[in-house]
């Protein structure tokens, strides 16, 4: 399941966070034009709005009012394998007990077929067909107590080139192989 596609992150307290993050999508268009998303937190609430399309065509004025918050993470895909559809656009929300994410991912995870399976087999479910998700779960898997450590415990696991951009709790995440 390799992606080329742009990720993007920013926290800035006081700032409208979905404004910058559609702005640094729209300059990084050339990175993915089949789909677009943002999610923002204020800390208390984690929203995700994704669309097929152009970065333009994906938003507007009302779907960016609804992303407040002082941290957002963003994405362009196009993809080169899996399928193209709306559950696959990113960023996407992952949940497991009382844990919420939302993550978004560049690269190519070589190994995530065999993750997948044995994520699936301890009774992770998926909801789209890309590595993002695979990623998410396996970090959500992992009897860490913080953040950072259950991240570490992925990376290990992970095998292939990547960046990703992740929101944790009221927390920023920047991930690079």
């Amino acid at each position: 399941m390799h992606e080329s596609c742009g990720v993007f992150g920013v926290y800035a307290p006081g700032e409208d966070v979905a404004r910058l993050t559609f702005f640094a999508l729209f300059a990084l268009q050339h990175r993915g034009q089949e789909s677009a998303g943002i999610a923002t937190t204020d800390g208390k609430s984690l929203r995700v709005y994704a669309q097929m399309g152009l970065v333009s065509q994906a938003f507007s004025e009302e779907s960016l009012s609804l992303l407040d918050g002082h941290i957002a993470i963003g994405h362009n895909r196009y993809s080169t394998t899996g399928s193209s559809r709306i559950s696959n656009a990113q960023p996407i929300k992952v949940s497991r007990g009382p844990h919420t994410i939302a993550i978004a991912h560049n690269g190519n995870i070589v190994n995530a077929d065999n993750l997948y399976k044995e994520l699936s087999d301890q009774g992770y479910s998926f909801q789209t067909t890309t590595d993002t998700e695979v990623i998410g779960n396996l970090i959500l898997s992992s009897h860490e107590k913080g953040w950072v450590d259950r991240i570490r415990y992925a990376m290990r696991r992970l095998r292939g080139a990547y960046s990703t951009v992740m929101i944790a709790d009221n927390t920023l995440f920047a991930i690079r192989d």
